[in-house]
């Protein structure tokens, strides 16, 4: 179960062109029921191993396993329909997600298209859309009519109605404001504690995701150059140089406070709350 990357490679090829490395000998591995961040410059293959995880694109060599699937790129049979149902994809441009004449068709046709009632899909609907804070009275609309952060939303949203067991997202707070991003991912991370749900995030907003994902995953051209927590992310703060990452200014604190009181990795708090709090009782010892 969960998800495993075994050697895996794969190349863009467009007609008269050199092919383009997507991923490079890629591997890795993953627990269910954790959020975790997929962190990358653009271009480091990051949105490529996306794809891969519900089989959008197939590998050119290596195996992936996903839940109890085994995609192996030696065997070039047709891709479970239940995988697309399991595993869920939120592009990072919604408007390529989104295709109905309403939101609330949109939202509908995942639960449809996987054998639910149509009692049983209107419910899921108004179930996802109350998760992500859509409001009820948009449901009727256009989606391009939306807002842009209203059409991220309504993205998410419809990708929840169907219920996957592992959702993963693209840039999802991007064309949010600041109040509707720590939302999203207060929310996204609810769904890994409340629900079990396993939350992949793939983004370069490392300051967004540090006090909520279990563990962090760092691409450059296609490999894995790190996997680990976000205590011993800091300590590892020249992977995020090396990826072409900035790390956020309360992770470039706890590092050089790490370094100067000899902290040890677990020991160090990682997000700027608990990097203040944890101060805070330093100096009054």
């Amino acid at each position: 179960m969960g998800i495993s990357f075994e050697e895996v490679s794969y190349c863009y090829r467009d007609r008269g062109m050199t092919p383009i490395l997507g991923l490079d000998g890629f591997h890795l591995k993953l627990e269910e029921g954790r959020m975790i961040a997929v962190l990358g410059a653009p271009g480091s293959g990051k949105s490529t191993f996306l794809q891969h995880l519900n089989g959008l694109i197939r590998a050119d060599e290596g195996v992936i396993r996903i839940l109890d699937y085994r995609l192996d790129s030696a065997e070039k049979g047709k891709i479970p329909a239940s995988l697309r149902q399991r595993v869920g994809l939120v592009f990072q441009y919604p408007e390529l997600q989104l295709f109905e004449e309403t939101v609330e068709k949109d939202l509908l046709f995942g639960p449809l298209n996987f054998g639910r009632s149509k009692d049983e899909a209107a419910e899921a609907v108004r179930r996802a859309a109350s998760f992500v804070g859509l409001d009820e009275e948009l449901l009727a609309q256009s989606p391009f009519k939306l807002s842009s952060g209203q059409m991220r939303k309504a993205a998410v949203a419809a990708v929840l109605a169907a219920d996957p067991e592992i959702l993963a997202l693209d840039e999802p707070t991007a064309s949010l404001d600041p109040a509707s991003r720590e939302d999203l991912m207060q929310r996204l991370h609810g769904l890994t504690r409340g629900q079990g749900k396993t939350v992949l995030i793939v983004t370069h907003r490392l300051e967004e995701v540090a006090a909520y994902a279990d563990e962090f995953v760092v691409i450059k051209d296609g490999r894995v150059i790190f996997h680990g927590t976000a205590r011993e992310l800091v300590h590892r703060q020249e992977v995020l140089e090396h990826a072409g990452l900035m790390a956020p200014s309360s992770m470039r604190m706890a590092g050089k406070l790490a370094a100067q009181l000899g902290v040890q990795p677990a020991e160090m708090p990682a997000d700027a709350a608990a990097l203040a709090d944890w101060y805070a009782g330093q100096l009054e010892l």
